[in-house]
């Protein structure tokens, strides 16, 4: 049975040096005012915004539109005024006092995930379970696609992305290099994980753009 799933939307921001944040995993601001503006209008057009549990134990993203023209044009279009938010997170890892949980969140777990840890998140989120020891990334976008979602944005971070990248379920990519260098052979990159030994997945290039000192790079993951 071919599953439907949404077109799915990697975006991210690195060093010039391909560096997402720094070896301590801090978060490092890499964009300028500019694409930081981009990004808030391409929240805003997504049907959904999806994130590993890493980037919500990290920098606690609460994902919603903030800007109150965007939120506006999001219920002109017959839309709730911000996009699902999606927590990818197979152990029910997530603080039960994030500022992602709410209303129009969805904490994806796998059967796997500690009974205890869940009930601390029930009444909180809304809990799917799609995959047993790991969520199964696949049968959520299935599941996605049947609660209205076409367009997913996700925000990272690198082993989400990776997981994505290498089960065939990205369409498009973009990326804005930032100009500094952050350095450290254990700085998170956008597609970290074991990595590919061959059969390297293509890109073609949709654009290239000068932005706040950097380049905005875009393009559509080849099959």
């Amino acid at each position: 049975m071919i599953m439907e799933r949404p077109n799915v939307i990697i975006n991210c921001a690195m060093s010039a040096d391909g560096k997402i944040s720094s070896f301590e995993r801090r978060q490092v601001r890499i964009s300028g005012q500019r694409d930081m503006e981009r990004v808030r209008v391409l929240r805003a057009e997504s049907d959904a915004v999806m994130v590993g549990v890493g980037t919500v134990l990290a920098d606690d993203p609460g994902l919603r539109v903030k800007s109150e023209d965007l939120r506006r044009m999001r219920l002109d279009r017959g839309l709730p005024e911000d996009p699902l938010r999606v927590v990818v997170d197979s152990r029910a890892r997530t603080p039960p006092g994030s500022e992602v949980l709410g209303e129009g969140c969805i904490l994806a777990l796998s059967r796997a995930a500690p009974a205890e840890r869940i009930a601390s998140l029930k009444g909180k989120c809304e809990i799917v379970v799609a995959g047993e020891d790991r969520v199964d990334l696949l049968l959520l976008l299935s599941i996605l696609h049947k609660k209205g979602v076409r367009r997913l944005m996700v925000e990272g971070g690198a082993t989400l992305n990776w997981s994505l990248v290498e089960a065939g379920l990205v369409d498009e990519i973009s990326v804005y290099v930032g100009p500094l260098i952050i350095g450290g052979a254990g700085a998170p990159t956008p597609v970290d994980g074991p990595g590919f030994a061959g059969e390297f997945p293509g890109l073609e290039l949709i654009s290239v753009h000068a932005l706040d000192g950097g380049v905005l790079l875009r393009w559509r993951v080849l099959r």
